[in-house]
């Protein structure tokens, strides 16, 4: 029994702290809005870390091969769509996806995003502008977010529309793994309030919408938010539907 108990209370501290770390609203910073988490920096949150790991073991196995079910079926809806509209070549999309996130940074690092609007949805850039940028700098504070470098960008869902107009307003979810420094400080002080100068490997949910030809970022979500996207993957019609519809 007292095995037993040991063990109840042992799980329930290891779910309260699982808890505790969902649930507490992330500190803003960087291009989207979230800072790069520092939580698992230290010995004892690495240590956490692999517990954390061991113990959800199996959730993330399941989600490794629902991510790479949803890469496989993009990247073959993608295929298909390049043979109607150039715009939808993985190669020379991918790197707009690559440009679209250095000008973004660069813009985001400058406090001015209308430098990075072309990239961008109007109403996008123009949100991290004044939700985010304009109010820090009223509150004194800048976030400095460098970027090293850009991993990884790969395709894990494509939602195609209006096949009579161009396939405008169709969207494209990418993860993007890159490694970057990301903070917040005092201008005046050079204090840091939140992060630290600590380069760290994120990943990131980036949305871009085609719009006149063009895709746009149109949204940054951390990855927590990737399992929303798996599950609209799981249930999308077939893009060669989608096409035929007006044909």
């Amino acid at each position: 029994m007292k095995s037993n108990h040991g063990v109840n209370v042992f799980l329930l501290i290891i779910f309260t702290i699982v808890a505790l770390i969902l649930l507490t609203e992330p500190a803003l910073a960087g291009p989207g809005g979230k800072i790069a988490r520092s939580l698992f920096d230290s010995f004892w949150g690495k240590l956490l870390l692999v517990l954390l790991t061991v113990i959800f073991l199996p959730l993330i196995i399941l989600n490794f091969f629902k991510e790479k079910r949803a890469e496989r079926r993009a990247r073959k809806d993608l295929v298909f769509m390049s043979q109607h509209d150039a715009s939808f070549e993985w190669i020379s999309l991918k790197q707009r996806i690559s440009d679209c996130f250095y000008r973004i940074h660069q813009a985001w690092q400058k406090e001015d995003m209308q430098q990075a609007s072309e990239w961008m949805t109007p109403w996008y850039w123009q949100n991290q502008q004044s939700v985010y940028l304009d109010e820090w700098s009223a509150k004194g504070l800048v976030n400095i977010c460098k970027v090293k470098t850009l991993n990884d960008i790969k395709p894990l869902l494509l939602v195609h529309r209006n096949p009579e107009a161009n396939h405008q307003d169709s969207i494209l979810i990418v993860s993007i793994n890159a490694r970057l420094q990301d903070y917040l400080m005092e201008k005046d002080s050079s204090k840091i309030v939140e992060g630290n100068k600590k380069y760290k490997n994120i990943e990131q949910i980036w949305s871009f919408t085609l719009q006149e030809g063009v895709w746009k970022v149109s949204n940054i979500e951390e990855y927590v938010s990737l399992d929303d996207y798996l599950k609209q993957a799981a249930h999308l019609p077939k893009i060669e539907d989608t096409l035929s519809q007006t044909r």
